[in-house]
């Protein structure tokens, strides 16, 4: 494993002094205090950290592996989803072999739940835990990236400068997929695309699939039974609501005004924070099934992807409320054996909360907002047709 050393997760026997730089750290103890306390964090901010620091060291005080760590991580996700989730439910997972290590490839709607959902769901169905791809651009505090290599994170890096250097990052990073999937017999979970999908439409990136395939032997194996390997597994994950909706709505509106969106500094971990805090409402994980068969290049592995993303996403109420409100009726009932516990004469009863959510927002954002969320009703038109 020295090879990847640069990017590959903690192992076990780094947790002790993982966990012991953690709870010396200052600025990680006073970003736990402000998620719990929230607008209190200001009052109590004097004794919050101490206190916080205590809390933590108890939690975490017969910690020494990683699994022990997500047992821990398991805990605050069962407080997230309690706090901040409707319902939480899953499909697909049942035709999954538990002792068979999947390449994970998702839609991507937020930074950090989208791995942490699929691995919610996994950890509660006796299936093991992904090993996460997580850009280098997120990791801009050191607790930040000991807590992500600490819960079986992996780094991309995307910083490096130069097309040699930018190569040889993703030929490694190529070969540690390979490595976790067939040597380590440990799943991995990978966004179909470099950033979240803002505007609501789930595409894989061809480019992804080639990245993947720099550690195909070429010389022994076809592109085809390189992809078969891997056990490509595309999972449609569906937030009824988005805590992050309006912030992704300024800038589209802010390209599509102006032609270009620049981030703040902390942008991304802020977006991380809104993520992990806001109300979500029904969230749906659905695990289709292995990619297999004949595939010429990465973009037909890319399209038997998506047509697996978008076939199995799962629609809320917001999905076709929105959709109304863009286009001034219902979609046509093309999802009536989509299996879902609404019915569309039925959504004018949540549309008042609905339409107040938009109404929130600047006027010039709105369109862009509904878009988030009807724009997967046409995706599944499209993919009808």
């Amino acid at each position: 494993m020295g090879q990847f050393a640069d990017i590959r997760p903690y192992d076990d026997s780094e947790v002790p002094s993982v966990i012991q730089s953690l709870l010396a750290d200052k600025e990680f103890l006073q970003a736990v205090a402000r998620l719990k306390l929230g607008r209190w964090y200001k009052v109590f901010s004097l004794i919050a950290v101490p206190l916080v620091r205590e809390v933590l060291r108890r939690q975490l005080n017969t910690v020494t592996t990683i699994r022990d760590f997500q047992g821990i991580i398991k805990q605050y996700m069962d407080e997230l989803v309690d706090r901040t989730v409707s319902g939480f439910t899953v499909s697909g997972l049942s035709g999954l072999d538990p002792q068979k290590p999947y390449l994970f490839i998702s839609n991507h709607r937020d930074i950090a739940l989208d791995p942490a959902f699929i691995n919610y769901a996994l950890y509660h169905n006796d299936h093991d835990t992904v090993r996460i791809a997580i850009g280098d651009n997120l990791l801009t505090k050191t607790y930040v990236s000991d807590l992500m290599r600490i819960n079986k994170s992996f780094i991309v890096k995307r910083s490096e400068k130069g097309p040699r250097q930018i190569l040889a990052a993703y030929k490694l990073l190529s070969r540690y997929i390979r490595h976790s999937i067939e040597e380590d017999n440990n799943p991995i979970w990978i966004a179909q695309r470099e950033g979240r999908a803002k505007d609501g439409v789930d595409r894989t990136e061809p480019a992804i699939i080639k990245m993947i395939a720099m550690s195909q032997h070429k010389k022994t194996e076809s592109f085809s039974q390189f992809i078969n390997k891997l056990h490509i597994v595309p999972v449609a994950i569906s937030y009824e609501l988005d805590p992050c909706d309006g912030a992704k709505a300024k800038e589209l509106y802010e390209k599509s005004e102006f032609g270009s969106y620049e981030k703040s500094e902390n942008e991304d971990v802020e977006s991380i924070a809104k993520g992990i805090a806001g109300t979500k409402g029904h969230v749906h994980v659905s695990f289709g099934t292995p990619i297999s068969g004949e595939f010429e290049d990465a973009e037909q592995v890319a399209n038997a992807i998506d047509r697996q993303i978008v076939g199995s996403y799962v629609l809320h109420p917001s999905n076709f409320i929105a959709y109304k409100m863009l286009h001034g009726e219902y979609p046509a009932g093309v999802y009536s054996a989509q299996g879902l516990d609404f019915n569309i004469d039925e959504l004018a009863v949540v549309e008042r909360d609905f339409s107040r959510r938009i109404a929130a927002l600047p006027e010039s954002h709105q369109k862009f907002a509904l878009g988030i969320y009807a724009n997967t009703i046409d995706s599944k038109s499209k993919l009808a047709s």
